[in-house]
């Protein structure tokens, strides 16, 4: 099979032929139909997340059910699936509490080691030289995915869209969970890209108003507004257009999904006294924000971390949001490349000209 190979730190992602890989125990394998293309696998790259090389990136994917490990129960081949970026393992302390978003093992053998939880990874090079996985390694033509994050694609999804349900409207919709959102609250987004246009829908859902898209790039100030945004603003006039909006007071929630200092700080800036904030987006490893604390101590301001939300629980529901046209999955999709075109799919993340989500497709029947 094709995939796209990260060699090194900072160095472009090539095409190579390798081995299709084979499952294991509860394992699925997917021949992969589309990967989106997300800020975390740019932060590999460029060396601002440690990970290991040589490795596949691509943590969100839709495809077809190509074989099943002993042991898998409730899927058949042929069977079109998605698949989130957690990747639950099912039995640490935090999975058997129902907080699959902080599966120990995921994070200690996936995001740590690049390998799933018999510690050992499921790419090799021709020659068996290992490949690390970043969750499924879904930048190329087939993956393995543990059965616990294999969920049959309701009818009426086009396939290839529906690559982001595994992370860009997960952990958008993850967010809208953690932060309690109830219906008639007002909602800030701040950084309105794929993660921040699904959290824009969500909220929408969940019945908020007003709902403010924040973000630099009038292109995507449009887009937002055309998935549901009722405002919205570039970043010099949210703080002063959400106190008209609001009486003076601020929003009730406030998301931040890009990971930066400076939006960081702004997004806990709109909030009114008694609010709360969700960052979302993942920085460059050590990256801080300051907060002022007696403001966050005699306001009351709540900020609440969101990796993601619980795979099990959770994409069975969104899933069902987008099949109900509730949330707009192929709307998001503004930008289609090949897998020889991966690394330029990057590139032009990087540079900010991706206005929603793009996707990597692995062409062919899927």
């Amino acid at each position: 099979m094709r995939a796209a190979v990260l060699e090194r730190v900072g160095e472009p992602l090539r095409i190579e032929e390798v081995p299709i890989p084979e499952p294991k125990a509860g394992e699925v394998l997917v021949r992969v139909a589309a990967c989106g293309v997300c800020h975390t696998d740019l932060h590999v790259i460029k060396g601002e997340v440690a990970f290991p090389t040589p490795c596949v990136l691509g943590h969100e994917i839709s495809g077809t059910v190509a074989a099943l490990g002993p042991g898998v129960e409730g899927l058949k081949v042929g069977e079109k699936v998605v698949s989130s970026f957690i990747m639950p393992c099912g039995q640490c302390p935090y999975c058997v509490r129902g907080e699959e978003d902080l599966c120990e093992r995921f994070f200690s053998f996936n995001r740590l080691r690049g390998v799933l939880y018999d510690g050992a990874t499921r790419l090799f090079r021709k020659d068996g030289t290992p490949l690390w996985m970043y969750s499924m390694g879904g930048l190329a033509e087939y993956a393995v995915v543990p059965a616990t994050d294999v969920f049959p694609l309701p009818e009426g999804i086009a396939l290839e869209d529906a690559a982001i349900l595994g992370c860009a409207l997960f952990t958008a919709y993850g967010a809208v969970k953690t932060a309690g959102l109830e219906g008639g609250e007002s909602v800030a987004v701040v950084a309105t890209g794929g993660v921040g246009l699904g959290i824009v829908q969500i909220a929408r859902a969940f019945g908020a108003y007003p709902v403010v898209a924040i973000d630099l790039r009038p292109e995507k100030l449009a887009k937002a507004k055309s998935l549901g945004a009722t405002h919205a603003f570039t970043p010099e006039e949210a703080p002063q257009a959400i106190l008209d909006l609001t009486g003076g007071r601020g929003v009730d929630v406030a998301f931040e999904a890009l990971g930066r200092p400076e939006t960081f700080r702004l997004a806990l800036n709109l909030l009114r006294d008694g609010g709360r904030m969700v960052p979302v987006g993942i920085a460059p490893q050590g990256m801080e924000a300051g907060v002022e604390i007696t403001r966050l101590v005699r306001r009351k301001l709540k900020i609440l971390g969101s990796y993601g939300a619980k795979p099990r629980k959770d994409m069975p529901i969104l899933l069902k949001l987008a099949q109900a046209g509730i949330v707009g999955v192929g709307a998001e999709v503004t930008d289609r490349f090949t897998l020889e075109e991966a690394d330029l799919a990057y590139r032009r993340l990087d540079k900010g000209e991706i206005v929603g989500r793009a996707v990597v497709t692995m062409g062919g029947e899927a």
